[in-house]
């Protein structure tokens, strides 16, 4: 037996060990599915659409779910009143982030914003510097930046043929890259936004559950990389050069065009020359750094997995296109919509709401974790277990949503005899302390991209060589933010229609 598995086995041993030690009998824990006495319930745990598996734990189980993989125990909250009484009513408990001993130590990422605890001095800071980017105030001063790159987004489509993914991450990477660090976009390859596109494809990799042993087993960590069998550690080394030029090249290159004079006003250069006068030291420039890499690692790939699921509803809903499309040819014509129409338009919005509904960017949520033990509808949660909000589950309980596996905007529009349904908006971008600080930038963006492109184009099925429409089938990427892998359709200008 070699002597990596020899490691292994103690680490697993220790791990159960702590974890029947720590959790006493005499404590109820939540239900869930039986676990192996060594492994727990990882073998139940499905490699794509895990949030569906929960979903159906719930169903079985109820409400909170508890299950656990090796020694570390997790929480999976399926509805909104349990996701809401324990993430904003006991926030002060359940605001911290889970220790991720491969993504935050190893491949040191425990700074970035989106991970520090609660606790930590940066914090505050984080939150307070986003604000200022990230306000209604300051986002109304961006509508004319969003407006323009929508104008190129259009034009884009016009060509797209039916391939539109890299024009939508082309133009949300412009907004936020010339938002953060003043950088302009002018075509699809550009290296910024393929920065920003590897970023997102190696944290998937990094953060997928299960995938590193170390986070199940810390003591891991320690093994040095040369040791046989220690390939993570050589992982770890490679992941966190990448990304560390992820978050610097950009910032670097702004850094740069202050120092030259010759820059456009962003986030960086407002945070790097203060109107105070005084030069931020290499603490400050650090904060400024990871608040930049912040607003596109937490807006970018979101917005664009939206306005997929908004192109897949458009081509499978024809009916709710052309409603849509009625609403703004009445309401705005051919006049460049504002952020104020959105009251103006309340069908329009009402398919925004529904995608967001059906479609949900972010099924699990971020996790939270627990800071001391804790006691919910006469069960006992542990100190230190990852708690989920299973946001895929809430916006298709049926309890909220009647019939949520339709697609039906009318369901959040007033009506005779029938009140709106719960905006998803409060449920998608988190709970509590933890709530997405770039909620209003992605809605601007969304709404402002879905009134010009219903203006300009009709949706429709792609046609096979027989002359038939292909009814595309939607699937899902597996991953922190999930998309709906690319279908076929046809984008057609409306002006070719009449």
């Amino acid at each position: 037996m070699s002597l990596e598995i020899q490691l292994v086995i103690l680490a697993v041993i220790f791990g159960i060990t702590i974890y029947i030690y720590a959790t006493p009998a005499s404590r109820h824990l939540p239900p869930g599915p039986l676990p192996k006495l060594f492994s727990g319930n990882i073998h139940q745990i499905p490699k794509v659409e895990y949030w569906k598996t929960y979903q159906q734990w719930s169903q079985q189980y109820g409400p909170i779910t508890f299950f656990r993989t090796f020694s570390r125990k997790f929480v999976v909250l399926n509805t909104f009143k349990s996701a809401v009484d324990l993430l904003e009513l006991r926030s002060s408990l359940y605001s911290n982030r889970p220790h991720a001993w491969m993504y935050g130590e190893l491949v040191g990422r425990k700074l970035a914003v989106f991970n520090v605890s609660p606790q930590h001095p940066r914090f505050k800071m984080y939150r307070k510097l986003l604000h200022t980017g990230l306000s209604a105030k300051a986002i109304r001063t961006h509508h004319s930046l969003i407006q323009d790159e929508s104008q190129k987004l259009l034009s884009s489509l016009a060509d797209a043929k039916g391939s539109f993914v890299p024009y939508l991450r082309q133009n949300i990477g412009a907004i936020i890259l010339k938002l953060a660090y003043g950088w302009t976009v002018n075509e699809v390859n550009d290296p910024f936004v393929t920065i920003v596109e590897e970023a997102f494809a190696l944290q998937a990799i990094v953060t997928k559950p299960g995938q590193w042993l170390v986070d199940a087993f810390p003591l891991l960590r320690f093994v040095p990389a040369w040791f046989p069998g220690a390939n993570f550690q050589r992982k770890a080394k490679e992941f966190k050069s990448r990304m560390t030029h992820y978050d610097t090249a950009p910032f670097n290159w702004a850094k740069e065009s202050i120092n030259s004079g010759e820059y456009s006003p962003s986030f960086a250069s407002y945070h790097l020359c203060p109107e105070d006068g005084h030069v931020p030291d290499k603490e400050e420039q650090d904060i400024v750094k990871w608040c930049c890499s912040a607003l596109y690692t937490g807006g970018a790939d979101t917005t664009v997995a939206a306005m997929t699921a908004f192109f897949a509803a458009m081509v499978m809903y024809p009916h709710v296109q052309r409603q849509a499309q009625l609403e703004i040819e009445k309401v705005i014509g051919k006049e460049q919509p504002r952020a104020d129409d959105q009251g103006r338009l309340p069908y329009v919005s009402a398919v925004i709401k529904e995608v967001l509904r059906w479609s949900p960017p972010v099924p699990l949520g971020l996790p939270h974790s627990v800071n001391d033990d804790d006691d919910y509808m006469g069960y006992h949660i542990p100190k230190g277990t990852t708690i989920m909000a299973n946001i895929w589950a809430i916006t298709h309980d049926e309890n909220l949503y009647p019939d949520p596996d339709s697609f039906k905007p009318e369901r959040f529009l007033r009506t005779d005899g029938h009140e709106p349904e719960l905006d998803p908006r409060k449920i998608i971008f988190g709970f509590g302390r933890r709530v997405c600080p770039g909620a209003l930038l992605a809605e601007l963006s969304i709404f402002l991209n879905v009134v010009n492109i219903l203006n300009t184009f009709v949706f429709r099925k792609a046609i096979d060589n027989d002359g038939q429409e292909v009814t595309p089938c939607l699937e899902y990427t597996t991953a922190v933010t999930s998309h709906i892998k690319p279908f076929p359709c046809q984008i057609m200008p409306i002006s070719q229609m009449n």
